[in-house]
């Protein structure tokens, strides 16, 4: 199995490459279709039937299984968007320099992608049946926190024993036991605009108003128990010379323990229940979207088969947390045994310079390969 994936690796680039090369940012529906069309083709030359759960605002989601399968004992997720939009293609197209290969979305996730179908292709050219042990969900919409998807993964990965997720590995090859959960929440303000030199005492500042809500929001942050709260972008004003008479802020929230998020949930809604400045009005708005995944005893247990399969093949596999959310989350929350970062090696995702590292291609494919296989046994 090793050699016969290792002789695929051009294959494996060429279909990168083609990947990479279509924009598929999450709010550019057309373009996540059309990676979701050629993946689909590749899949059913293998056999495989291919569901298309379709998508007014999103990408469509796939749901995939072999032809013979029957009860499928694992769920496999991967994402087809990408965070970059329309047009980011023809600035930086796919490109490789020496042993890393560059371009949007190349790492996070479009050669997980391709991973995830050479490891079956794999299976099925050693005649392993452990490719018919598999239900696979490609979403298209997991970078802006999976708004349509969610519902298929919590429905299909549910009374499944294993969930492997295909985010790429941490840079140093590390799978990932751990991530924080979270949610995104919208402040607005309301005041009354009054001019600051003639008649200041007539308005109501919005932006004062806000003020007060970050400083208490912030105090919210609990650091060592993995709790944040940022306001990352606020927006106000209509000129410096007149009393504000609007602001907004948005929010972002990271919890490391399901038992926070009711907590701090509560917290948020107080804290926004009560008027700082008198005569402005609060709007508060979102909710806490995805749970923490925790490094149970279920996780562990899993992360302890890849890591001994790991040792078979000639890996070291460590594992650690991230503050980043994925779809793990849900699997992990919905009971079954998780295990994320087992895409390729790379770095610097969702920035210009995002690169794969291509010997760690065909090695983590391997690694799928064999896992899918023991999980099936």
């Amino acid at each position: 199995m090793k050699e016969f994936i290792q002789n695929k690796q051009e294959e494996m680039l060429q279909l990168i490459e083609e990947l990479v090369n279509i924009d598929s940012g999450s709010y550019f529906k057309e373009g996540v279709d059309r990676v979701g069309l050629l993946l689909k083709e590749k899949y059913e030359r293998l056999g495989f039937v291919v569901e298309v759960k379709e998508e007014e605002a999103y990408g469509n989601n796939l749901i995939i299984k072999h032809k013979n399968a029957i009860d499928p004992r694992i769920i496999l997720c991967a994402h087809m968007d990408t965070v970059f939009p329309e047009g980011t293609v023809a600035k930086r197209p796919f490109r490789v320099e020496g042993t890393r290969a560059y371009g949007p979305g190349v790492v996070d996730m479009k050669s997980s992608l391709v991973e995830l179908l050479y490891a079956l292709t794999a299976l099925q050219n050693e005649d392993v049946k452990a490719y018919e042990n598999v239900l696979i969900i490609l979403n298209g919409d997991e970078e802006i926190g999976s708004p349509s998807s969610r519902a298929l993964i919590e429905e299909y990965s549910f009374g499944k024993d294993y969930a492997l997720i295909m985010e790429p590995a941490r840079k140093d090859g590390s799978l990932v036991s751990a991530r924080r959960g979270g949610g995104r929440y919208t402040l607005v303000v309301k005041g009354k605009a009054a001019h600051s030199g003639i008649e200041p005492e007539k308005g109501r500042s919005a932006i004062e108003a806000l003020a007060y809500k970050i400083i208490q929001l912030h105090q919210l942050s609990d650091h060592e128990n993995g709790i944040s709260v940022n306001v990352g972008i606020i927006e106000g004003g209509s000129a410096v010379n007149t009393v504000s008479p609007n602001a907004v802020a948005h929010v972002d929230i990271r919890i490391s323990e399901s038992e926070q998020a009711a907590i701090l949930e509560e917290r948020i809604k107080e804290i926004c229940s009560v008027c700082d400045v008198p005569g402005t009005r609060i709007t508060l708005e979102g909710e806490m979207n995805r749970p923490p995944m925790e490094k149970n005893e279920r996780n562990e247990e899993l992360l302890h088969v890849i890591q001994d399969i790991g040792k078979e093949i000639g890996m070291k596999l460590n594992d650690t947390s991230t503050g980043g959310g994925g779809d793990a989350s849900f699997t992990s929350a919905n009971g079954v045994a998780t295990i994320d970062g087992l895409g390729p090696v790379g770095g610097n995702a969702h920035s210009e310079n995002e690169y794969l590292d291509i010997p760690t291609l065909t090695e983590r494919t391997l690694l799928l390969a064999k896992t899918i296989q023991k999980l099936s046994e």
